[in-house]
Parts: C-alpha cells; structure tokens; sequence
C-alpha cells in the first residue's frame, strides 16, 4: 500500500479542504439547528465534478479513485458530516447503478448526477430495520413496466431527493429498481422519527409508492438478486463512511486542541498538565489509525481486491474512534465544550449517529465475523 498521498491527491485534498472552508463550515451549525438538506452545496460540489467523483468519464464524471473519495469525505465531514452523509447517499445511488444497471439506465441518469441530481438509497422499512431480505414492497411486471406499491421509510436525503434506488419484491425475489421521483403515485412525508439527533440533513421521510409504473430498463440488474447487490453496493461505501468519521474526529480534535491551548489553569497553560497531553496523544493516534485503515481498504478497492472484512473494520473501527473522540474533546474543554455554541455537541451526535447509519456495529462486527469463519474454512478445507 502507497503510504504517501501523490501531489494530485494533495492538491485535490487542499481543494476541498478550501472549498469546505469558504462552503460548508459557516453555514453548517445553523443547517443542523434547522435540519436542513444542503440543497445549494450539492448543487455547486455538482459544478467542480464532486459528486461523480468516481463516475467514468464517459458518464460525464471524474473517473477518480476510492482513495480520491475517501479524501473527499474526510474534508467535507470535517466541516459539516451531514453534507457528507448527503453526499454519501449520491454516491451510492451512483455505484448501484455502475455496478449492475444496464447500458440505457446508467446513459440515462449518470450524467446527471453532474449536473446535481439529488438520490437517496431507499432500503428500509418500518417493521425491518437492518434486515433488507425482508422487504413489503412488492413490484408486479406488467407489459413493458413494473408497477410499484409499497412504502418505504427512515430515507436519508429523503426530503430532497429526485431519485430513488429502492428494493422490492418480485415474483423472483427482492430485486433493485431505480425510479425518477417525478413519476406518478410516488409521495413523501415526514414521519414520526425523522427528526434524528445528528447528521441532521433535512427529516427522513416516509415514501409511499402506489401502482407506480417504472419502465422495464429501471429494473437494475437481476430480478431476484438485489440483496446481493445492495450489500455489495453497501460495502462499496463503508471506506467512505469511514473517512466521514474521520474528518469528525479530526475536527472534534483541532478545535479542542485550539481551545485548550488557549486556556490557563493554576498559573499554567492547560495544555501544560500530563493528563490533557495523554488524552490528545490518544486521540491523534487513533485518529491516524482509522485513517489508514480506511486507507487500507480503499486501496485494495482501487487494485480490484476490494476486501467485505477490511472496508467493515475500516468503518466500525473509525466510527467508535470518532465518538470517544469528540465525547473527550467536550470533556478536555470542560464547560465550554458543553455549551450550543460550541461544535462539540454537533459533532458527538453525528459521531454516534455513523455508529448506527451506513451499517451499525453490531451488523459490521457479524459481517467481520463471517469473514473470518469463511477464511478459516478455506484454510482448512
């Protein structure tokens, strides 16, 4: 693995990191009191080509590396996660259909994402949680469509999207669709829990599908097979989530570290006292750490051996780091990091809110788990 980003990646990196500066950050404490989507900030990432980093040229996209996005989420999440979290969801609409849609569908939405086409990722239901192969959603084929009933819940990005990738099931099992928001029958509302505690990107909505005729070339890959396809899109993102939790971490840690250096206590700088030092040596090491895991992962992914275990541990790892991150960064700060005007309390709640979205721990260390029974078979068989 290349330890060293290239001068490209720098200068990509110094990019965004302006960009998030002069874009994202002063705007973002008041978007997460209102809840707020992004709306104007997707639009302009949309103009530099940010939010189809990864697409191929040939889909009007930037062609760059999983590395190249990992760079990318950390920066935004630095300034403000739940611009991350919206940019993720994108990103995942985007690989779901690079993955496994035929020629007409990804010619006919990629190029838009470009231009600013806002998707979320519509897998959840609101008696299943975490558990996609159980899905109400049913897609009946009729003619040359396939008509959609059913209703979909908890969707991230939900209250601005333009495009959903949902999952229903077909007479051959759950299969994936990809539907334009502005067909008849689809309509959205705000639900009982969608008003979350962090990564606050405008309310999750409730979506509600009723004799929706999609055309047939929006079935995205094979009926029966859209588990396998969205747990591979799912671990697709997870180096990405990744990164997200530590552009958290590392903003949690600078600005505690800005405040404390310019605090006294007993005639000396706060700074000064051992027990302070031990907790930010603490924190930048496993800041570094999940860094380079999340590296690791995105490494293996741009070589073609995209690794489930690795891009897992990648995410579990750096979402636990973030939240013991910015729960100590308050506590270094002492009663300045409590307070609504500081950021601390924004960035626990979305640190702790990654431990849950994109894959919760207790899903990632099972998938872990799985892995290494897999490979100790294949050891001993």
């Amino acid at each position: 693995m290349i330890l060293q980003l290239s001068e490209e990646q720098l200068k990509f990196q110094e990019e965004i990191r302006e960009f998030t500066k002069e874009k994202i950050i002063p705007t973002a404490d008041e978007r997460d009191r209102k809840d707020l989507y992004p709306k104007e900030i997707i639009k302009e990432m949309a103009a530099q080509g940010y939010t189809a980093l990864t697409v191929p040229k040939k889909y009007n996209g930037l062609n760059r590396s999983k590395i190249d996005a990992c760079i990318l989420m950390e920066e935004v999440a630095y300034g403000c996660a739940a611009t991350a979290i919206s940019l993720i969801t994108i990103f995942q609409a985007e690989t779901m259909l690079l993955l496994f849609g035929n020629e007409k569908v990804k010619s006919h939405y990629l190029p838009l994402f470009r231009e600013g086409l806002i998707a979320s990722y519509s897998l959840t239901e609101s008696k299943r949680g975490s558990d996609i192969r159980s899905v109400d959603t049913k897609a009946e084929k009729k003619g040359g469509s396939w008509i959609i009933n059913g209703k979909k819940t908890f969707i991230t990005s939900g209250s601005a999207a333009e495009f959903f990738i949902l999952l229903a099931e077909t007479n051959k099992g759950v299969s994936i669709f990809a539907i334009d928001r502005s067909l008849p029958g689809i309509t959205t509302e705000i639900g009982d829990y969608s008003q979350t505690i962090g990564l606050r990107n405008g309310p999750h909505v409730d979506a509600y599908f009723e004799d929706v005729a999609v055309p047939d070339y929006c079935l995205v890959g094979e009926e029966g097979k859209g588990v396998k396809q969205a747990v591979i899109t799912l671990n697709n993102s997870r180096t990405a989530a990744a990164a997200i939790s530590v552009g958290i971490a590392r903003a949690a840690y600078e600005h505690s570290l800005e405040w404390v250096s310019s605090r006294k206590a007993f005639d000396q700088s706060v700074i000064d006292f051992q027990g302070i030092q031990w907790m930010f040596a603490d924190m930048l090491m496993n800041i570094n750490a999940s860094r380079l895991l999340t590296y690791q992962a995105a490494f293996l992914h741009d070589i073609g051996k995209a690794s489930i275990s690795e891009s897992s541990q990648a995410k579990l790892f750096a979402g636990q780091m973030a939240t013991k991150v910015c729960s100590d960064a308050i506590q270094v700060c002492g009663a300045y990091g409590t307070t609504v005007n500081a950021p601390f309390g924004r960035y626990l709640r979305d640190a702790k809110s990654y431990e849950i979205a994109g894959g919760s721990n207790e899903i990632l260390r099972n998938t872990i788990g799985k892995e290494i029974k897999k490979n100790l078979l294949k050891l001993y068989s």
